[in-house]
């Protein structure tokens, strides 16, 4: 099977995904900003009562509606692919994205999890590579995921390094 770069998505790989938790984080993060910024539309409500106001609130509800089927999607699209000398993260809906990062070319690799992130189970996992926009992460992997693809990810990159 040829694979061009208009199909990014090689079915020769066994793609793995991030967990499913990974939405309600996202959702909680959007709603919360959502709910801060119709707050701040409603004092302007209260205090100039001006039509103007309520389009705004309806405006920022209705994108935060679209937003949450958008991100539902979005979290579904993240994958990741283990091959022999290099790893493969994809996502993206509209704009579809495929990372390849050669082991051999990783300096460092990061998991890190914010508040919100640990309380769910959930880390997120950061290929740090010499060249500043080849960086590729992986988020939503629960923590063991995360800490196993991080040896595993600085073993591989510690062999290949050694040819070089």
């Amino acid at each position: 099977m040829t694979v061009d770069a208009l199909t990014p998505w090689p079915d020769t790989v066994e793609w793995r995904s991030v967990s499913p938790k990974l939405i309600t984080v996202e959702l909680i993060v959007r709603w919360s900003w959502t709910v801060i910024v119709v707050a701040g539309l409603c004092v302007g409500l209260v205090l100039q009562g001006h039509w103007l106001w309520r389009l705004g609130i309806a405006l920022v509800v209705v994108n935060a509606i679209w937003r949450s089927f958008v991100t539902v999607r979005a979290v579904r699209a993240w994958g990741y692919a283990e091959r022999d000398q290099d790893l493969l993260v994809r996502h993206g809906l509209l704009v579809r994205r495929l990372s390849i990062v050669p082991y051999a070319r990783m300096q460092f690799v990061d998991v890190t999890a914010g508040p919100l992130e640990r309380a769910f189970g959930l880390a997120t996992v950061q290929l740090h590579t010499a060249a500043a926009a080849s960086d590729a992460q992986i988020p939503g992997l629960p923590p063991a995921e995360a800490a196993r693809l991080r040896d595993r990810l600085t073993t591989l990159g510690e062999d290949r390094a050694e040819g070089l």
